[in-house]
Parts: structure tokens; sequence; C-alpha cells
């Protein structure tokens, strides 16, 4: 409802849904009638009565900065879902944790701090953020599918020891992303080269699409590439898959449009779907009489 400039809750409303005024473009106030039991309202944000979880930041808004309120411990689903005027918000240590989507396509967003106290973010939280840095708290547990995929800006990512979880595709292509460094204390996931793997290295979770290498040797350890590990790394012209290697996950190397060979060694058994999809200049490829799907 791109016209819609203001909008009053009456105090008959018990339950508002996820994203109910998303993409407003001109909405600039959401007032809630002070008799409502379930909703409240703050320099035109919709919360919850007690203000502790953000419901809606409106995208009309014309703030540059936003301050989020130290009561609030949870950031809801779509809460500030392509509010474009947002260059910087501040996330208090009350928060605990960050919806789905909640930060998704906020084009001017450019670093974010994520502090200690949060323990999850959400599947796409900050899916197409323009954030040239983002700090992960020490708290945080669990990244979601997509989080911070299409952050083209991204440069680098630190994951923290207390990450136990890491979603499919949560750095998806971020075009400048040439490194991702996970903290040696991590019990569940670490680094090589600025890779992502799992924690014993027997998992490849992603290759940072853009490290400038044109060539990669994975690691003798590696059993697993996993699903969209190596997707959009259009700098790539080859890969050396290694005989410890069972499987290659769906989309694996989709879109390395600069591969121009693969050699698939006989410990392959099963190759996923669309694992070379548009890998437009492979001329040859060979599969071993292992590969049974």
């Amino acid at each position: 409802c791109e016209s819609l400039t203001s909008v009053t809750i009456p105090n008959s409303v018990t339950s508002v849904g996820d994203g109910a005024f998303s993409e407003c473009y001109n909405l600039t106030n959401i007032t809630v009638n002070s008799n409502n039991n379930y909703y409240s309202s703050k320099d035109g944000v919709l919360f919850d009565k007690n203000k502790t979880t953000l419901i809606q930041y409106l995208s009309g808004n014309t703030r540059t900065s936003y301050t989020i309120p130290n009561s609030v411990t949870s950031i809801g689903n779509y809460a500030f879902y392509h509010c474009d005027n947002l260059t910087s918000v501040t996330i208090p240590n009350s928060v605990t944790s960050i919806g789905d989507s909640a930060f998704e396509g906020c084009s001017s967003l450019t670093s974010v701090t994520i502090p200690n106290s949060v323990t999850s973010i959400g599947v796409c939280a900050f899916s197409e953020c323009y954030i040239t840095s983002v700090t992960i708290g020490n708290g945080v547990t669990s990244i979601g599918d997509g989080a911070f995929q299409y952050c083209t800006s991204l440069v680098s990512v630190t994951i923290p020891n207390s990450v136990t979880s890491i979603g499919v595709c949560a750095f998806y292509s971020c075009d400048n992303l040439t490194s991702i460094t996970v903290n040696s204390n991590n019990n569940n996931y670490s680094s090589q080269d600025g890779v992502l793997f799992n924690k014993n290295k027997t998992t490849l979770i992603q290759y940072p699409m853009g490290n400038t290498r044109t060539s990669y040797t994975i690691p003798n350890s590696v059993t697993s590439i996993g699903d969209s590990a190596f997707n959009f790394c259009y700098k790539l012209t080859s890969v050396t898959i290694p005989n410890s290697v069972t499987s290659i996950g769906d989309f694996a190397f989709e879109d390395c449009s600069s591969l121009t060979s693969v050699t698939i060694p006989n410990s392959v058994t099963s190759i996923g779907r669309y694992a070379f999809h548009r890998c437009d200049n492979l001329t040859s490829v060979t599969i071993p009489n292992s590969v049974t799907s």
C-alpha cells in the first residue's frame, strides 16, 4: 500500500501478522490506542504491549539512524523489511533474537553490530543489505538460511566460537566476500584459507565467491562438497577434487562460469541436482564408474 501514510490501531486488535505493513513506502506513523492490551507504539514504531518485541518499523520513515529501545528482547519477522532510508541501527544488549527477514532489503544499511546477547539470527535476516562489515556477537548460536545472502558489499565475516548452526546459503551470492574466518575455539566449524568447513574439515560448506584465486585444491580431508558450496564463484577456472570426496551437493558449482574442465575422482558416488548448472565454459567433464546417481 504505497500511498498509505498513517495507521491507527484500535484497542480491539489482538493480533497483527508478520509484515502486515511492510513495503508501505510512505507510511510514517503507526499509532496504537492506549487502551489496547496487546500492542503499543513509540515514535511511530509498532511494538507489543510491553515493548519487548519490535514488530514493525516503518519503511516510509525518513530517519537515517535508529536506536532500538533497551526494553526490546526480540526483533520480529520482517520488522525492518525494506527500510531503505536507514544507514545504521543500534541493537541494544537486551536483544536475544533477530527474526526472519528482519532487515532484509535495507539497501542503505552499511554496517551492523550484533551484540553478545543475541543467540539467533533468522532466515534471510540481513539478505540484500549493502553492509560492508558485520560483527557477530559471541552469544550467537544459530545463523539462519540465507541470513546474509546477496550482501554484495560484504568483504569478510568472522564466525565466533558460540555458533553451532549455520544455515544453507547463509553467505550465498556475496560478490565481494573474500574470506570467512572461524574462531579456533568453535567446536562445530573451522576455516582454512578463507573457506568455511565443518570442524573436522570433512565438509566444505562455503567458498567465498569474492576470492580472487583462479584455481583451488580442495583439502584431502573433505568427503562432501556441500550444497551451493562454490555457487557463483566465477573467478575459478579450475578446482581439484581429491579422492577423499564421495558426494557433490546440490548447486555445488552452479554459475561457475569460468570453469573449463572438471575431473570427478573415482571416490565420488553422487552428484547433486544442478551441480554444474550454467557452467557456460565447461567443455569437458569426466564422470567415473563409481557415480551411482
